[in-house]
């Protein structure tokens, strides 16, 4: 089948791509979670964090010490929904949450690496990081073309330790360097920032368990278009990236999508209105 991707507007990215039938890419959780049940568990949070020999348990286990995050420890959709730090035992026994965890307070940078990953070997990392907009929300994410030392041999080690039969796109969410969250799919943001040819490599990772991609132009990228861009601004992005869409966001979350025919129907209704004011009044 194609590449499965639920937003309408991220199709641009994978409708080139010739993918087989009987190829299954996963950009959603959901179908992560159907199509890999051999590695399904890096779903649940507090397997992660003991993973990594960090205290993790669930709600009515009380925690040996504070602060700690609280989340949700499985979540498919919107993973992060529900979380928060709680700063002592008075403030965790009112925020019992069936389904939640407590885990440390990690500080440090919030990085999400995506790899490529044959046969529990990581072959290929993009590391990417976000401006915070407050409560937990993400102004936008730049994808860096710096390779993460310290994540990838960290994230690496792990890998091979516990994915060591996976093929596939992993998206791994870290903070100070250890793991909050894995995800048995790609990025499906910014995979146009990845380099010319990136997606028709993943169809031949998923269908030939091999990564082949050069990667030859890394750089620098930011894929959003903010509502306070100029329209200029946004065509330039939507012609530097070759979209036709793009999404708009602001403090972290989807407002709309603009495409580059909206952008020309209002500089044509500008230069409509431009003439217009220009007429001579009539007697």
């Amino acid at each position: 089948m194609p590449i499965c991707e639920a937003d309408p507007w991220r199709l641009q990215y994978f409708e080139r791509a010739d993918c087989p039938p009987d190829v299954f890419i996963p950009t959603e959780d959901s179908d992560a979670w159907l199509w890999h049940p051999a590695h399904r568990w890096v779903y649940d949070k507090i397997a992660i964090a003991q993973s990594q020999g960090l205290d993790a348990a669930p709600h009515g286990v009380p925690p040996p010490r504070f602060p700690v995050f609280s989340k949700p420890i499985v979540n498919l959709k919107g993973m992060g929904i529900g979380s928060r730090i709680l700063t002592s035992a008075t403030e965790y026994e009112a925020n019992l949450t069936a389904g939640h965890m407590w885990m440390p307070l990690l500080e440090g940078r919030h990085i999400s690496s995506d790899v490529a990953v044959v046969d529990g070997e990581p072959r290929w990392w993009r590391h990417v990081t976000g401006a915070p907009s407050g409560e937990g929300t993400f102004d936008h994410w730049t994808v860096h073309a710096a390779r993460d030392a310290e994540v990838e041999g960290y994230c690496g080690a792990w890998i091979r330790e516990r994915l060591a039969r996976y093929t596939g796109i992993l998206n791994i969410e870290t903070i100070g360097g250890r793991m909050i969250e894995v995800h048995l799919r790609m990025s499906d943001q910014w995979p146009d920032l990845c380099g010319a040819g990136w997606v028709d490599a993943v169809v031949r990772l998923y269908q030939a368990h091999r990564w082949d991609f050069p990667d030859i132009d890394r750089r620098d990228g930011v894929s959003v278009v903010r509502p306070s861009d100029t329209l200029a601004s946004a065509l330039e992005t939507l012609a530097r990236h070759e979209y036709e869409q793009a999404p708009v966001v602001e403090d972290g979350r989807l407002v709309g999508v603009l495409g580059r025919a909206d952008i020309m129907r209002q500089f044509q209704l500008r230069e409509a209105l431009e003439v217009a004011e220009m007429q001579p009044p009539r007697a």
